[in-house]
């Protein structure tokens, strides 16, 4: 038999005042015991309900990203250094200047986030905004804030305070935060824009070997160093698009120094990985007077004779599990001792033969364009030795240039007739010689292990770089900037954005066990909402605000913990100077 226990309204008396409560009687130890079920108010209160006088309204906001990118920045300072740094040139504009009560410190941080959460035009930037909790966040009203606010707030920030700022950030990020920084990865990247080729307000932005194929539009450059945990960014600066990669690395590399002491980072103890785009003898020699521990690549079609040295001497190792044939010397390149290591990459080899059939493919097919047309019996007379470098520059390549044997035969006066073959012996050594990657250093010391995992490493740079054109998080673009003034700050501002979401990435990875992408927690942050319930009275037409986080799963759950914004709802981040220059 079951006994129906019924819940009941009661009241109790406190200061006075009558407050009711559903309440049941359950037993605790054996006893009978009132239980609170729910509290109801006053009776007026109740009254109000059951006569429907309060209306409920709901609306949430993405909250989980923005919150913690907010959070992040308080603990840095962010907003205080940057509005440090704030000078505006200009005759008619205040020294530091305040558009719709903000400051550029935090416009700039709003720009930042935008970027991780979110890429807009600036003009577009209020749209996604009043979609998060940024509002309720920050405690200001950001209604007003469009692309004229970002102009002119970015206007009043000198060029050569971006280093300053960034390095001021960065040892404050080194006093909040462990960051590994025994090895450091250099490379460069660019971006193209949609800069007119008539616009004569820009020189940053030039022509170049475009990485994304956009070689008709007009690039910048960005160079860049992170750190070998999180890719967090540790330097930056921004080029012409027009610059080679070797020449970019002898402008900055004395920079990174510098960086590398205001940050007290020993050069002892840190070794700088770069890629052979940024190798050339005057570099290494720069790079050897500086003081600085290397590991770099060099291209293996500049040194066969250390290829060939390799296939006899070869032996294997294990590296991360896998077994790789490894040659080691010590060489004198350039003029100095250099430990050398070769080895051939299974990856390599396979994309590098792939590519010499591809064009192997695209030879053969001109090559019988051209016989078709010296068959012509209408075609037009040839003059011999412009047939012949023809040919030859159709056959010549970096790995075919033997593969391919022909003949030209003079039939009568001006007319030819040419053959040719695929010699399959050579093509089978030519299939030999790909994968071979060649990497030097002045750690001598270290085990080839060591050496490869580092040359490895380089590749986290590369993640970071593919997160930065990634076009629904972090990304550079859209940049409707049209001065270097202008798209150098734009530029630190995405690095800032990209700084605070690596900073996110590894809090989440540390202190929740997260695995996933950086690309993929900032899905997840965003998709946690802050919900709003609006209690409108209808008689005296106040609101009574509520906020609430939306039911979370249990990862969402143990990432708010880890980067200790679960009631950060309630207790909003403090950041200084929003409205006001201390």
């Amino acid at each position: 038999m079951c006994t129906l226990i019924m819940a009941t309204i009661q009241s109790k008396k406190s200061r006075g005042y009558k407050y009711w409560y559903i309440v049941e009687s359950r037993r605790v130890n054996g006893k009978p015991r009132p239980v609170v079920l729910a509290y109801l108010g006053k009776a007026d209160d109740l009254l109000k309900r059951l006569q429907g006088l309060y209306e409920l309204k709901l609306k949430s906001y993405s909250h989980g990203a923005v919150c913690a990118l907010i959070n992040v920045a308080a603990k840095l300072e962010i907003v205080d250094i940057l509005n440090k740094y704030v000078k505006a040139s200009r005759h008619y504009v205040a020294e530091k200047p305040v558009r719709n009560n903000l400051t550029a410190g935090i416009t700039f941080l709003l720009g930042a986030i935008g970027r991780v959460c979110m890429p807009t035009i600036k003009m577009g930037w209020w749209n996604w905004a009043k979609t998060t909790s940024a509002e309720y966040l920050l405690r200001c009203n950001l209604i007003k804030v469009d692309s004229q606010h970002f102009w002119d707030l970015m206007d009043s920030f000198p060029e050569d305070a971006i280093s300053l700022a960034e390095q001021e950030i960065l040892q404050r990020l080194l006093e909040v935060c462990k960051i590994h920084t025994d090895t450091l990865f250099y490379d460069t990247t660019n971006f193209f824009t949609y800069i007119d080729t008539t616009n004569t307000h820009c020189d940053i932005a030039q022509r170049g070997n475009n990485k994304q194929k956009r070689n008709d539009l007009r690039q910048v450059g960005l160079a860049m160093v992170v750190s070998k945990e999180d890719y967090i960014p540790l330097f930056h600066h921004s080029y012409q698009g027009n610059l080679q990669d070797g020449t970019v690395f002898r402008e900055v590399v004395e920079k990174i120094k510098d960086r590398m002491q205001s940050l007290g980072l020993n050069q002892d103890t840190h070794t700088l990985v770069f890629d052979r785009g940024s190798n050339s003898k005057k570099n290494l020699a720069i790079v050897k007077s500086l003081g600085f521990y290397y590991v770099g690549a060099l291209t293996p079609y500049y040194h066969k004779e250390v290829i060939d040295r390799a296939i006899e001497g070869m032996t294997n190792i294990t590296v991360n599990y896998e077994t790789l044939a490894v040659y080691r010397e010590k060489s004198i390149i350039w003029g100095d001792e250099k430990t050398i290591l070769v080895f051939v990459s299974d990856r390599l080899k396979a994309g590098q033969i792939q590519g010499i059939y591809q064009s192997l493919d695209k030879k053969e097919k001109s090559l019988k364009e051209l016989q078709k047309a010296l068959a012509n019996p209408k075609g037009k007379k040839r003059d011999r030795k412009v047939l012949e470098k023809k040919i030859r520059t159709i056959t010549e390549g970096q790995y075919l240039k033997d593969v391919i044997k022909w003949k030209l035969i003079e039939i009568e006066d001006g007319k030819y007739y040419m053959d040719y073959y695929i010699d399959n012996e050579q093509l089978h050594c030519v299939e030999e010689k790909p994968g071979f990657r060649i990497i030097m250093t002045n750690r001598h010391e270290w085990t080839s292990q060591e050496i490869i995992t580092a040359y490895y490493g380089q590749s986290k740079i590369e993640h970071a770089f593919k997160n930065m054109k990634n076009s629904y998080h972090l990304a550079l673009k859209p940049q409707y900037h049209w001065t270097d003034q202008k798209i150098k700050v734009h530029y630190f501002i995405c690095v800032i954005g990209y700084l605070l979401s690596s900073i996110i990435w590894r809090e989440a990875k540390l202190k929740a066990g997260y695995a996933g992408s950086l690309d993929n927690l900032l899905d997840l942050l965003n998709n946690i909402r802050l919900g709003t319930m609006l209690e409108e009275s209808k008689k005296t037409g106040k609101p009574k605000a509520t906020y609430k986080l939306e039911e979370m799963n249990e990862v969402e759950k143990r990432i708010m913990i880890a980067l200790g914004i679960k009631n950060a709802h309630n207790e909003q981040p403090k950041i200084k100077n929003v409205g006001v220059y201390k």
